[in-house]
């Protein structure tokens, strides 16, 4: 399992949403705060409108802060809560960008976190997310997490890749996306994937996880059934 380790110059602020540090050195403060600090100049309404759409989207309303307050580089650290792999993701180069509710990890301050619907209705009621997801946008620095491995794929204009709808982490803004049901009867009867697929089209990135969470949480499911019964018997 991977976690990140940022080395802070004198002066630099990192955050997570709460519960991702692993550790800190001395002589980084931590502070905890609602918002993700994009809201200073919205003024109290406008902080009050983003707190509401992060409720709404299921996310927490604090984040925590780390900024070194030594003259010397000191480092932090954050890990995920599931196996998998982080992935940075440079917003001045990518622009804003969607992801699964979740997989934010830790950023540079000047990434701002927002609600983002889905703006297809059959994606949001069949692409395995539901219609709010998390959007990235901003400048610096991002970090993204992902269950099992992390693919990255690069589309050229007009291209489309059909994408398992858990495999899903997240794609550039600009992209089109929708999806689409698994043709062939015998492909959706026994062909043990999903009934929907997500299409993303090109230009632009998309990031793909080798290991969707509901594989995994349905592992563990199985497994503590069997020793239940097990127990049982």
């Amino acid at each position: 399992m991977q976690y990140v380790e940022c080395i802070l110059q004198s002066g630099q602020t990192v955050f997570c949403e709460a519960g991702a540090m692993m550790y800190m050195e001395e002589g980084v403060q931590m502070s905890t705060k609602m918002g993700d600090g994009s809201e200073k100049h919205s003024g109290f309404f406008g902080t009050m409108m983003g707190l509401g759409k992060r409720y709404i989207s299921g996310e927490g309303f604090f984040f925590a802060f780390y900024t070194n307050n030594h003259h010397n580089p000191k480092s932090v650290a954050f890990a995920g809560n599931y196996p998998g792999k982080i992935n940075a993701v440079n917003l001045n180069d990518t622009g804003s960008i969607y992801l699964q509710r979740g997989s934010f990890l830790c950023g540079q301050k000047g990434v701002a976190i927002e609600m983002g619907f889905s703006r297809k209705i059959g994606f949001g009621m069949f692409g395995g997310e539901g219609f709010i997801m998390q959007k990235l946008s901003g400048e610096g620095i991002a970090f993204i997490h992902a269950c099992g491995a992390i693919e990255e794929r690069v589309l050229e204009a007009g291209e489309s890749l059909y994408i398992d709808t858990g495999s899903l982490v997240g794609f550039q803004a600009n992209m089109d996306y929708d999806i689409q049901m698994v043709k062939g009867l015998k492909n959706m009867l026994f062909g043990g994937e999903e009934l929907f697929l997500t299409t993303v089209t090109g230009p632009g990135r998309v990031w793909i996880q080798s290991l969707p969470y509901y594989r995994l949480s349905g592992l563990f499911v199985q497994d503590t059934l069997r020793v239940l019964a097990a127990n049982k018997g």
